[in-house]
């Protein structure tokens, strides 16, 4: 069978009414760059905020007729709201559906006082966010998870790099997700984690150029089109940068607050001011700063060298207010477990970096059991 075409899918999305019921959405221009693979199909429909929840017939029609097309195993749709600079201020979202309390169930399943739409179920959404890549970010996110899931807690993680997942080898997960109903994406599990990626829905070696509303979109669905079930807390490993992942969570998601990684040298410590001020700037708690490879342990002698200099993280965590949550030294055993899909917290339990893990993640959840949440401002997407 022929491969599915961008023109095929408009051509059926043509037969969707716009909201003025006259028009079609391709010709009232609601659609949004239009991604193909492997079979699956994945499109936003832009609609004012103000109307998102009315449209969501609309949504379901869109992903419905795509889903029938022959040869399409799959299709991943969402609203991307539009606001354009100047217009009105948006009507207030409404609450979500309540979740059945939990003893560790946290204060974020109340969103009213944020005026975010939260997810069910979730108690708390933390993200780890770094300012460059190559900090260790992602490993630092997934064993920042297993320790808080090693202290009692449900925890899922979400990989939030759509042009680089790495939870799938990370987690050494294989595979394909399975949809409940056609809609509902069941995440993979490993580790005693919930795991959603867009790893799981695109072949490796895909190259994703997707724009703005489309990383939004994929985003928001892997979110709130998962069933998560019943979590403490949901881990967001963003991608590194100040782009639009981070002003997609801030801007629609109820966060807990964020985890800054970086390491001890001055150039990784400038990137990361920039992370840091832009949570700040959308008024997102910053929990701390993590100084990954802090320190090198030689595995012959086990003597300590300080490769990347020492104490930088700290010291700038002093100097701007912000807590220091701990120094995560550079060992063999973290390059060789991350790359085993094996994490040290899961592999090595009862070693010493596991429970620098888990110490790290004792005090990142004392915060979030303790700290308001406060609504970030609303961010326009030019």
């Amino acid at each position: 069978m022929a491969d599915i075409t961008k023109e095929q899918v408009l051509d059926t999305l043509r037969t969707v009414r716009g909201p003025d019921l006259e028009h079609n959405i391709v010709e009232l221009g609601m659609v949004s760059d239009v991604f193909i693979s492997d079979a699956k199909v994945y499109f936003s429909i832009t609609v004012p905020a103000e109307r998102a929840k009315d449209l969501e017939p609309m949504r379901l029609a869109a992903e419905r007729v795509i889903k029938e097309m022959p040869g399409v195993k799959g299709a991943l749709v969402a609203l991307t709201a539009d606001k354009k600079a100047g217009s009105s201020a948006p009507a207030a979202r409404p609450a979500p559906p309540q979740p059945h309390a939990h003893p560790h169930a946290h204060a974020q399943q109340q969103p009213s006082r944020t005026g975010k739409i939260g997810v069910p179920g979730i108690g708390s959404i933390i993200a780890v966010a770094s300012g460059k890549g190559g900090v260790g970010k992602s490993t630092t996110a997934v064993n920042l998870a297993l320790g808080l899931l090693a202290n009692g807690l449900r925890v899922g993680i979400l990989d939030a790099d759509i042009y680089g997942p790495s939870m799938p080898r990370l987690l050494k997960i294989s595979g394909r997700p399975t949809q409940i109903d056609g809609r509902i994406i069941n995440p993979m599990q490993n580790y005693g984690l919930k795991v959603m990626s867009m790893g799981f829905l695109v072949e490796e070696e895909t190259a994703m150029i997707w724009r703005g509303p489309m990383v939004q979109s994929a985003l928001l669905q892997m979110l709130r089109e998962v069933a998560w079930g019943e979590l403490d807390v949901l881990v967001v490993d963003m991608p590194p940068g100040t782009g639009d992942a981070q002003l997609t969570m801030a801007q629609q998601v109820p966060l807990a607050g964020a985890v800054i990684v970086s390491t001890p040298q001055d150039l990784a410590l400038i990137d990361a001011r920039k992370g840091l001020n832009m949570f700040r700037k959308v008024e997102v708690p910053v929990l701390g700063i993590i100084e990954n490879m802090s320190y090198f342990i030689a595995p012959d002698t086990g003597a300590r060298y300080d490769i990347f200099g020492h104490g930088g993280a700290r010291k700038e965590a002093e100097r701007i207010g912000v807590p220091f949550l701990g120094e995560v030294p550079l060992t063999m055993g973290i390059r060789e477990t991350s790359d085993a899909g094996t994490p040290l917290v899961a592999s090595d339990p009862t070693g010493t970096v596991a429970g620098i893990y888990r110490d790290i993640a004792a005090k990142v959840w004392a915060q979030v059991s303790n700290t308001p949440l406060r609504a970030a401002p609303s961010i326009v997407f030019e």
